[in-house]
C-alpha cells in the first residue's frame, strides 16, 4: 500500500512538472467526457419533456384521425370513404365498454380580430366532453353549456397564448372577437397546457362544434377531423383501440383487408415513436463522443511514449537502485490514469457549466444523471489504463544498462 501511494505521489509530481503538456493532453479527454455527459443530460431532459407533452394530450387517449381512402378501385371523389362524423363518436360512446369518454373536434387556422389586437389562431370546434378528455381546465369565467351547444351560440373560450395575442394584459372575459364576419363572446379563459409534440396547445380559441360547422367552415356538414376516446385506464388502452376499430369498420362498411378511411393512434404509440427517434440521435451523438475519446486516448499514449523516451535515464537510475519492472509499470500507468481522470473531471465541470448556460435557451431543463457521471469517470480511468499500458510496459522492460547510457 505504501509503495502504491509513493508511486501515485511520483506520478502526480511528474505531471505537475509538465503542467502545460499535461493540460493540453487532457483536452481530448475533456471534450469527449463533456460530450458524453451533455448527451446523457440532454437525452434525459428531452425524454422527460416529451413524456410531459404526451401526457398533456389527455388521459389514456385513443386518437381517431379521418383520412381519405378508396373503398375499391382507383381513388376518386365518388368512391372516397365518408370520414368521421359525430354519429361515429356517439356509436363509440354507446358501444365501446373500455372507453370512459368520447369527444370530437375540428380545427382551422383563422385570422381572429379583437378590439386590441389580431393574429392567426387555431379556431377549434369542440363538444362538451372535450374538456374532460383533453384535461383542459377553466381559469376564469365558465365553459359553454349544453343549451349553447345545441343553439349554436357564438361563444368562445380562449387559451393563454391566443389571449396574449388578442388582448395582452386585459381580461378577455366579456369581450368580443371576430372570426371572419362572425363575432364571438369570450365567456372563459383556459389554464395553460403548454407545448405538445405537435403544436402549441395554448394558441387556440374553443367554440361549440355546431357553431364551428355553421359559422366557420359550413362546407363540412357533420364531418369532424378527429375523434378522441379516453380509455378507462392505461391497461384498457389496447382494448379500447380494438373496440373503436371494430365499431368504425362496421359503421363504415369496410371489409377486412380494405383500406379504412380512418387511422387510430394512442399516446403509447406516440411515446414509442419519440423514443425511437431519441435512441437514434443518442447513438449518433455518443458515437461522435466516442471518437473524441479515442482521439484523446491516442494523444495520451503518444505523450506517455514521449515521456518514457525523455525519462529513460531516470528509469535506468531507479532500476539500478532496486526498483522492479512492476513498480516502474505501475508508476507510468498511474500517470496515465491521473492524466485522463483529470480530463474526465474537467469535462464533467465544463458540461455542468454549459448546461447552466444554455438551460433557458432550450426551454426545458437538462437532467444531470449521476449514472452518466459515474460512467464518465469510469471511462476516463479505463482510457488511462488501456492507452497507458503500452508506454508503461515499454518503460518497465527497458534495459537498465542501456537506460543509464541514454543522454
Amino acid at each position: 500500500m505504501k509503495a502504491l501511494r509513493t508511486a501515485l505521489e511520483m506520478a502526480i509530481l511528474s505531471l505537475v512538472r509538465q503542467r502545460l503538456r499535461s493540460l493540453l493532453t487532457s483536452v481530448g479527454i475533456l471534450i469527449g467526457v463533456a460530450a458524453v455527459v451533455l448527451v446523457a443530460a440532454l437525452g434525459s431532459g428531452a425524454r422527460s419533456e416529451i413524456d410531459r407533452q404526451i401526457q398533456s394530450l389527455g388521459s389514456n387517449v385513443v386518437f381517431i384521425f379521418s383520412q381519405p381512402a378508396a373503398k375499391s378501385g382507383a381513388k376518386s371523389r365518388a368512391n372516397m370513404g365518408m370520414g368521421l362524423t359525430e354519429r361515429d363518436a356517439e356509436a363509440i360512446r354507446r358501444e365501446a365498454t373500455a372507453v370512459s369518454a368520447v369527444t370530437v373536434y375540428s380545427e382551422v387556422n383563422a385570422q381572429v380580430v379583437s378590439e386590441t389586437g389580431n393574429g392567426k389562431i387555431g379556431v377549434m370546434g369542440v363538444d362538451e366532453n372535450y374538456f374532460e378528455v383533453r384535461g383542459y381546465e377553466v381559469a376564469t369565467g365558465r365553459r359553454f353549456n349544453e343549451s349553447e351547444a345545441q343553439t349554436k351560440a357564438k361563444v368562445a373560450l380562449i387559451a393563454p397564448t391566443a389571449q396574449e395575442k388578442l388582448f395582452g394584459s386585459l381580461d378577455p372575459v366579456g369581450r368580443w372577437v371576430r372570426v371572419g364576419k362572425h363575432p364571438f363572446l369570450i365567456i372563459g379563459t383556459l389554464r395553460s397546457k403548454g407545448q405538445s409534440p405537435f403544436e402549441d396547445q395554448d394558441d387556440r380559441l374553443l367554440i361549440p362544434i355546431g357553431t364551428w360547422r355553421s359559422r366557420v367552415v359550413p362546407t363540412l356538414g357533420d364531418r369532424v377531423q378527429l375523434v378522441m376516446a379516453s380509455a378507462k385506464t392505461a391497461e384498457h388502452s389496447s382494448e379500447a383501440e380494438r373496440q373503436v376499430k371494430q365499431i368504425l369498420m362496421q359503421r363504415h362498411q369496410i371489409a377486412e383487408g380494405e383500406e379504412p378511411d380512418f387511422r387510430i393512434g394512442t399516446q403509447q404509440e406516440f411515446q414509442r415513436m419519440q423514443e425511437g427517434i431519441f435512441t437514434v440521435l443518442t447513438v449518433l451523438l455518443l458515437s461522435v463522443a466516442a471518437i473524441s475519446l479515442l482521439v484523446g486516448g491516442v494523444g495520451v499514449m503518444n505523450i506517455m511514449l514521449v515521456g518514457v523516451t525523455e525519462r529513460t535515464r531516470e528509469i535506468g537510475i531507479r532500476m539500478a537502485i532496486g526498483a522492479k519492472p512492476g513498480q516502474i509499470q505501475v508508476q507510468f500507468l498511474l500517470e496515465s490514469v491521473a492524466l485522463t481522470l483529470f480530463g474526465g473531471v474537467a469535462g464533467i465541470l465544463v458540461a455542468t457549466l454549459l448546461m447552466l448556460a444554455f438551460a433557458d435557451d432550450l426551454g426545458f431543463p437538462m437532467q444531470l444523471n449521476p449514472a452518466a457521471i459515474g460512467v464518465a469517470v469510469a471511462t476516463s480511468v479505463f482510457i488511462g489504463l488501456v492507452f497507458g499500458f503500452w508506454p508503461a510496459r515499454r518503460a518497465a522492460h527497458l534495459d537498465p544498462i542501456e537506460a543509464l547510457r541514454h543522454e
